[in-house]
C-alpha cells in the first residue's frame, strides 16, 4: 500500500511539476505596460494640461513629495508627471504619445475651449489626416513641447 501511494504521489507531483513548467515557458504572461514617466518644467503647469485638456483622472501619488503627479490611462496604467526638466527641450513630432477617443470632434471642441493649436501629421493647422485605413488623427504639444496624438481608433473588444 505505501509503494502505491508513492508512485500515485510521485505521477500527481510530476503532472503538476510539468505543467508548471509548460506554463511558465510557453504560456510566459507578456509584457504589459505599467506606466510612462514624462519630465516636465513646471508640474503645476503640466498637471493642469493633463487634467484639463486630455481630461486624464489623477490617481493617488505615493511620494508626496510635491514633483510628481499620477494619472490614470486605464488598463494600459499610469502617466507619471516628474518636476525637474530644463524650460526649453526641442522634441520631435516621431516621439509622442497617443491616446484613442470615440469622437475626434468632441476633443477637438475641448482642445478650442482650452486655445489648444493642433494640427495634422505634416502640419496643416487646424486638419486632422485621415489613414488610409480611416483612422482621422491629430497633434499637438503639452506645456513642454511633448508631442501628442489624439485618433479616433478605439479597439473594439475581440
Amino acid at each position: 500500500m505505501k509503494t502505491i501511494t508513492r508512485v500515485v504521489a510521485l505521477v500527481i507531483f510530476a503532472c503538476v511539476a510539468h505543467e508548471a513548467k509548460s506554463q511558465s515557458s510557453s504560456d510566459a504572461p507578456t509584457l504589459s505596460l505599467n506606466h510612462i514617466a514624462m519630465y516636465v518644467y513646471d508640474l503645476k503647469k503640466s498637471t493642469a494640461f493633463y487634467e484639463n485638456v486630455l481630461r486624464l483622472k489623477q490617481i493617488p501619488e505615493p511620494f508626496h513629495d510635491g514633483k510628481h503627479t499620477w494619472f490614470t490611462i486605464g488598463a494600459a496604467g499610469s502617466l507619471h508627471l516628474i518636476q525637474g526638466a530644463p524650460a526649453k527641450i526641442s522634441r520631435d513630432k516621431n516621439d509622442h504619445l497617443c491616446f484613442s477617443v470615440k469622437s475626434i470632434d468632441e476633443f477637438i471642441a475641448n482642445l478650442d475651449k482650452h486655445k489648444i493649436e493642433y494640427t495634422n501629421w505634416p502640419g496643416t493647422e487646424k486638419a486632422p489626416t485621415v489613414r488610409v485605413d480611416g483612422v482621422k488623427q491629430i497633434y499637438f504639444v503639452d506645456p513642454d513641447g511633448h508631442w501628442i496624438e489624439i485618433n479616433d481608433d478605439i479597439k473594439k473588444p475581440e
